[in-house]
């Protein structure tokens, strides 16, 4: 997905430069699964990529002691042309997540450089997370797996305001008093539901129950200010696309029919911490967070990443399911790939996609969040196996 209306006018790079950010726990894990892939698309493609790879996360500021990451990290994050993130978070010694002081003296998870930073030093004001569900997905519901959705019934996009909210890093604490202070701003909401509106039009699929192209708006209106600001900006844009049809749902009754009702939906925007909460719900019609992407984009700089989270109860034991990092990659390829109109990085998000679909539709081999038994390098190669094939390599 591209945020600005109008196509790039870039040619193709002899190489693209990639800063890849592992972080911490199952995030190292797949992350390395994903540079295997980057280098089979290097030699199936001829695309060249030049690689960067940032530690960051809980446990680098466990050895460092002061930053999440290394100096001068940032920088290189700016000057890339795209970033992948595995997972930030970790334990410390006493069992609670680690966290880390800012400049100003709040306290933070260290790791909120990488992931939270990136977003808003570099603008990366549409977190854009793809819901769909593959054919032959078996839902885990109360420790039995089944069909329970359908590609027929579930193919939305949602997309979050990903720079201010709940999010904004503007709080307070006392021994007997928390405050977060929620930000919402007519600019940043305006550009967020723009591209909504714009995504439904690109899409031209419509929702799957219906096939009308269609834009729902997720608010508590009746309850908080910043979502009435929210939902009037919404409303003043949705008059500039009378071929796509604006919709307004409360977000408590939503997380009841996005799982009900999945077929109505076609683009979904919302506030950042409802976009957080409601996209990990969501993530059960594609089979769980280990097949969940994603996507955070601003006009110049993107960030591609699982929203699986670090896990560590699984790290080191070959138990994670590596699609969701690897389907972000392929959405690595594609935003490069139309944003530097080359065909051969589109192609690879192709050849991922149906990798992916296809080993799912079989049925083997998928980690034990899909019903299966297979190791998660087991199921990385052969996702990888799908893409060599496709792209003959």
């Amino acid at each position: 997905m591209m945020l600005r209306s109008q196509p790039m006018s870039r040619s193709p790079k002899a190489s693209y430069d990639l800063v890849l950010l592992p972080g911490d726990g199952i995030g190292v894990e797949v992350l390395a699964h994903a540079r295997q892939l980057i280098d089979l698309i290097a030699r199936g493609t001829g695309a060249g990529f030049a690689i960067d790879e940032i530690p960051c996360g809980g446990k680098f500021y466990l050895t460092h002691g002061s930053r999440d990451w290394p100096e001068g990290a940032e920088e290189r994050c700016r000057a890339a042309d795209a970033i992948l993130l595995g997972a930030v978070g970790w334990n410390g010694p006493d069992g609670a997540p680690v966290t880390m002081r800012d400049a100003q003296g709040h306290e933070k998870m260290a790791g909120w450089s990488p992931v939270i930073g990136n977003r808003i030093k570099l603008d990366l004001y549409a977190n854009v997370r793809p819901v769909r569900c593959l054919a032959g997905t078996k839902h885990g519901l109360s420790g039995k797996f089944r069909e329970v959705w359908s590609p027929q019934t579930v193919d939305m996009v949602i997309i979050r305001e990903n720079t201010e909210g709940l999010y904004s890093g503007i709080g307070e604490r006392t021994a007997d008093r928390a405050t977060d202070l929620r930000v919402i701003t007519r600019h940043a909401s305006e550009r967020v539901i723009r591209a909504a509106f714009e995504l439904s039009r690109r899409r031209d699929k419509g929702a799957p129950g219906d096939g009308k192209r269609r834009v729902t708006c997720i608010v508590k209106h009746n309850v908080l200010v910043g979502c009435r600001l929210f939902l009037e900006v919404f409303r003043e844009v949705a008059r500039h696309y009378p071929d796509i049809e604006p919709d307004v749902a409360i977000v408590d009754s939503f997380a009841m029919f996005v799982l009900t009702q999945p077929e109505r939906y076609d683009v979904c925007v919302t506030t950042n911490m409802f976009g957080d909460i409601l996209t990990d719900l969501a993530s059960v019609l594609q089979g769980g967070m280990g097949m969940a992407v994603g996507c955070n984009l601003g006009d110049d700089h993107a960030m591609f990443e699982p929203i699986h989270g670090s896990a560590p109860p699984l790290a080191g034991k070959d138990r994670a399911n590596p699609m969701a990092m690897l389907l972000a990659t392929g959405e690595a390829m594609a935003w490069l790939g139309r944003r530097f109109s080359d065909e051969r990085l589109l192609h690879a998000h192709r050849a991922i996609e149906a990798a992916v679909a296809t080993i799912v539709e079989r049925g083997e081999p998928l980690t034990t969040d899909l019903g299966g038994t297979a190791p998660q390098s087991v199921v990385a190669e052969a996702v990888r196996d799908e893409v060599r094939r496709r792209l003959g390599a």
